[in-house]
């Protein structure tokens, strides 16, 4: 058993945020919601997500679907808005969520967009 899982009257605030109108229908979205919760309140990495949650690459997926789709900006700004956010919630940090942004992890990996000017030769070339 997992300590800190959402209670239920925390997922029926959630809940809503996550109902999809269109395609195929969630599979678990409070599990994803755990799993994300667990992950940020211990700052392990996604390939340590104990096995309770399932496959850590598809929570990773949701989560940034949801990350693209703005749903954890949504929510955030929602709870803030609340008055809700007592010491139960304060876990949900907007900075350690909104840190895993797409154009950061892209940031991260991408090679730099500018190029070296070349070396000059010591000795310049006869022609």
């Amino acid at each position: 058993m997992i300590r800190g899982l959402l209670t239920d009257d925390e997922w029926a605030y959630f809940e809503p945020f996550l109902i999809r109108r269109a395609g195929r229908p969630p599979r678990n979205h409070r599990r994803v919601m755990d799993a994300t919760f667990w992950l940020m309140r211990t700052g392990a990495p996604w390939r340590d997500l104990p096995e309770e949650f399932g496959n850590w690459n598809s929570i990773f997926r949701q989560f940034r679907r949801w990350a693209d789709s703005g749903i954890w900006d949504v929510m955030l700004e929602a709870l803030a808005g609340s008055g809700l956010a007592d010491t139960t919630l304060q876990m949900i940090d907007a900075t350690i969520v909104r840190a895993v942004t797409r154009s950061a992890v892209r940031a991260a990996a991408s090679r730099p967009r500018s190029m070296h000017a070349p070396m000059p030769r010591a000795c310049p070339s006869a022609s």
